[in-house]
């Protein structure tokens, strides 16, 4: 089983992710679920969900505790909340942020971690460009399949089609297919270092 943890704060899509991760998977044929964990949050207070992708029926309900992939929308959570909580050491890391890993101020947690797994990626910027708002989302998701391979970017963007219409649909799957080229060609380079 794949498990998905995202971080973000209310109004930036964090359930809506994972319910499309869901979907992307079911595409492939995978069994899937996606759930989010949050109170009577306000709009910009820190939510998560929750993704679990597998070839089999997933009986589990409980919240990912130890992910294998981890997804952060906002990076001003980075130092506000536990969003590594019980990330493996070979998990991956995708986090929206123009700035790198040293200047975000996790330079030497990164350290025992596989490299190239671990990525910072303008999605916010991405989204902006295509869909008119910094909102990640999508963007990330068709980041997350190009750094982890356990969804296509196609079954991304079917998964934005079927959730939303019109110039909504176009812009997010635009950011998703730019941000999966975006990290195509950034893990690509830290393979090859």
């Amino acid at each position: 089983m794949f498990q998905v943890r995202i971080h973000g704060r209310g109004g930036q899509g964090v359930v809506t992710a994972a319910e499309l991760l869901s979907l992307a998977a079911f595409h492939e044929g995978a069994h899937a679920q996606a759930f989010p964990s949050f109170g009577s949050e306000r709009t910009g207070a820190p939510v998560v969900s929750f993704c679990r992708i597998d070839d089999h029926d997933i009986r589990t309900r409980e919240p990912v505790s130890e992910p294998d992939a981890l997804v952060v929308q906002d990076p001003t959570l980075l130092h506000q909340v536990d969003v590594f909580g019980g990330l493996r050491r070979d998990g991956y890391v995708l986090i929206n942020s123009v700035r790198s890993f040293d200047e975000i101020g996790l330079g030497e947690w990164v350290g025992g971690f596989r490299h190239e797994r671990l990525l910072t990626v303008p999605a916010s910027a991405i989204a902006r460009e295509h869909l008119g708002q910094a909102r990640p989302n999508a963007a990330l998701l068709g980041g997350l399949a190009a750094l982890t391979g356990i969804v296509s970017v196609e079954s991304v963007v079917h998964a934005i089609h079927e959730r939303f219409t019109g110039r909504l649909a176009g812009g997010n799957a635009a950011a998703a297919e730019a941000c999966f080229a975006f990290v195509a060609r950034e893990v690509d380079a830290v393979s090859h270092v």
